[in-house]
């Protein structure tokens, strides 16, 4: 902590004289997700949430999670024995919410979305993000809607160019400097373009020294696990009056440390420490090629190869030596790959029609200690759908999406139709209607697995889930001045669940898990979402309202049927112009969630609850010449921990024990960004 504030008060007497400040955002983002063309916001036919490239600077975060924690609507768990976290949409856990990268999807190990934050921050453009099915364009798991990471592309930024960003972070109040203790994230990228040649090259180093409440001396033991990560990225592509095409590989390496407790028998004291060491290399390969002036072609594949081991140690105090475990399932690995392609043309018959029609492949396989044998899963798709421009004020899009899967009866079709109505000038009218879709993932039929906080096996005898969805949002949008913007959208949503998988106790046992398909599950709710922007100011402040089906209110008519959790979040950014610089305030306030399950003791129904929570993020960036920008503030201001959590009274294949684990404390940051381009 000391060492960060010296270095806080030492930088900017090596910094440049302050420049214009940062640019207004625009309420008229181009967006791409979903889209037969890129188009405007107000134009798309779905409610399409971005957050651009001065947002995710102005955040200063160093991975996803941290961008999107204060969103409306999104929430995250966080596995502390596993040094994970997982996301939820809409009321949805991970597994119904497509993480796409340029559209193509991520590979994961299972239906936790821990790819999301093994992403390089500082790759990213912008993230788009739509809520509501959208199986028929990006097929199973986006029964809750897609998150879209758009990567920077060298050729959008300059001839050549070089970003380097250095940022220091505390744990609470533990810092070292530039490792160990607190948050550390290194970076840099050079970009350029030739001709019509373009590409980037970049490598980032995050380092987290790991968190405990409340250390007893002596002990190695982490409420918050270490963790390092090393990304490294490189892309070329080719661009000439017709066609844009690219090739981009991303590579990952991560190794998440669990210190174990030392133990002393007689004269010898060890420790057993084990890892979680991740390795994920991501091919991929994308082309725009505009055929005539009505014809164009979109192509997309990617190869990704995910390895995960867990490699267990033990520690001599009294050698030094370090040697592997030789106890039972204590050095395992899983592999896991994926092969994706999809091919997709948009038809542009006239000024009031146009078709996108187009084919998809999705190979999985995954094997290892932990899986019985070799297992694949094939999806293969065709898919069409049609824009409908009537009257000026009308556009309708329907959808069909054709399946097959190697392992499940998938439904023959998937439709979907969406429809926009432009009720004046300013108002705008979406509803949408989808049928989802989503396959078990490998994880949830085959894989296994069993350790003092975890105790699940999968299932093969799963079926795929179903869904019917249903949103509508109002949007409302006024020009008062050409210095003032206000922006109002009120959102819906219904969806019910057919065949939903969940984890359920086994069959005989209280304390051993797996996967099961309950018959029905419904959520809804709805969301109002403000945005003003006047001269240099932006406000933002929205309020949701979301619940979910209680299962067990259909055996015992006293339980409620809607279990509601409520959201309040708000955003103020102001930019000083005359210093150059944004001071911006994020606050989320996360109501209680309450849930019912099965006791693993007694085989009654019990209330669970996790309390409600709140959290504020202040950050200031600063422009220092033509190149330099300098991030100082401090996040986690009101010193969430953990909350309150009764889950474990019912008992669940996950638990932990004990408080939900929510973040390692108040927060200090300083960082110095360097762009430079010709």
């Amino acid at each position: 902590m000391k060492n960060l504030l010296i270095l806080l008060f030492l930088l900017p007497g090596c910094l440049l004289q302050a420049q214009d400040s940062l640019n207004t955002h625009s309420l008229q983002e181009v967006v791409v997700t979903g889209q037969f063309e890129p188009q405007s916001m107000k134009q798309s036919l779905y409610q399409v949430r971005t957050i651009t490239p001065e947002m995710i600077q102005q955040r200063n975060a160093v991975n996803v999670q941290t961008v999107l924690s204060t969103e409306l609507g999104i929430r995250f768990n966080n596995d502390a024995v596993l040094g994970t976290s997982d996301i939820k949409l809409m009321g949805m856990a991970g597994q119904n919410v497509r993480i796409l990268v340029d559209g193509v999807p991520m590979l994961d190990r299972g239906a936790i979305r821990e790819s999301l934050n093994q992403i390089d921050i500082n790759s990213i453009e912008r993230i788009e993000i739509v809520e509501g099915p959208m199986s028929v364009m990006y097929g199973t798991d986006a029964l809750a809607g897609v998150i879209n990471v758009i990567t920077k592309k060298g050729g959008n930024q300059g001839n050549l160019g070089v970003e380097a960003r250095v940022q220091e972070e505390t744990a609470g109040d533990n810092y070292d400097a530039f490792t160990n203790d607190g948050v550390h994230n290194e970076s840099v990228t050079i970009h350029g373009k030739l001709k019509n040649w373009y590409g980037t090259s970049g490598v980032t180093r995050n380092n987290f020294g790991g968190w405990k409440q409340a250390p007893a001396p002596g002990s190695n033991l982490k409420d918050w696990l270490p963790k390092e990560q090393w990304l490294g990225n490189g892309m070329v592509g080719y661009r000439r009056d017709n066609i844009d095409a690219w090739y981009r590989l991303n590579y990952l390496n991560e190794n998440i440390l669990t210190p174990g407790k030392e133990v002393t028998v007689g004269s010898a004291r060890t420790a057993t420490d084990k890892e979680y060491i991740t390795n994920r290399y991501t091919h991929q390969a994308q082309t725009e090629w505009t055929m005539s002036d009505v014809l164009t072609f979109n192509g997309s594949a990617s190869y990704q190869d995910l390895t995960r081991r867990t490699r267990t140690t033990v520690y001599d105090y009294n050698t030094g030596r370090r040697t592997l475990s030789t106890g039972a399932g204590e050095q395992d690995e899983a592999k896991f790959d994926n092969a994706f392609f999809r091919g997709m043309f948009h038809h542009k018959v006239g000024p009031s029609l146009s078709f996108q029609y187009g084919a998809e492949i999705n190979h999985s396989k995954g094997m290892g200690d932990r899986i019985d044998g070799t297992q694949t899963i094939s999806d293969y798709a065709v898919f069409a759908s049609a824009e409908i421009k009537a009257f000026s004020i009308l556009a309708i899009r329907p959808g069909l999406r054709f399946l097959y899967n190697s392992v499940y009866d998938a439904p023959p079709v998937i439709p979907s139709v969406n429809v926009k109505v432009a009720l004046n000038k300013t108002l705008d009218l979406r509803a949408s209607y989808g049928r989802g879709y989503r396959a078990p993932a490998l994880q949830e039929l085959y894989f296994y697995f069993h350790d003092s906080n975890h105790s699940i096996d999968g299932n093969p005898d799963l079926k795929a889930e179903h869904s019917n969805s249903f949103t509508t949002s109002l949007n409302w949008q006024a020009y008062t001045t050409a210095t003032v913007r206000f922006i109002s959208v009120l959102s819906g949503f219904y969806n019910n669940f057919e065949n939903m998988i969940t984890t359920g106790l086994k069959e005989g046992s209280s304390t051993d898990y797996t996967y099961v398909n309950i018959l029905r599950q419904k959520t809804r709710g709805g969301s109002i979402t403000n945005t003003l922007v006047w001269n240099t100011l932006r406000v933002t402040a929205g309020f949701a309202y979301i619940g979910s089906h209680n299962e067990f209110a259909e055996s015992d008519s006293s339980l409620p049927d809607v279990l509601w959790t409520p959201e309040v979040n708000g955003t103020v950014q102001y930019t000083v112009s005359r210093i150059g610089t944004t001071f911006s305030a994020y606050y989320k306030a996360n109501g209680s969630q309450v849930s019912y399950g099965v006791s693993a003791t007694d085989g009654t129904v019990g209330k669970a609850r996790v309390s409600s929570y709140q959290w504020l993020d202040l950050t200031a960036t600063k422009r220092l010449g033509k190149y330099l920008t300098l991030g100082a503030g401090s996040k986690n201001v009101l010193d969430v921990t953990n909350v309150r959590n009764t889950s474990t009274d019912v008992g669940g294949a996950h638990s932990t024990g004990g408080p939900a684990a929510m973040s390692y404390g108040r927060s200090y940051f300083v960082s110095l960004a360097v762009r430079w381009s010709k």
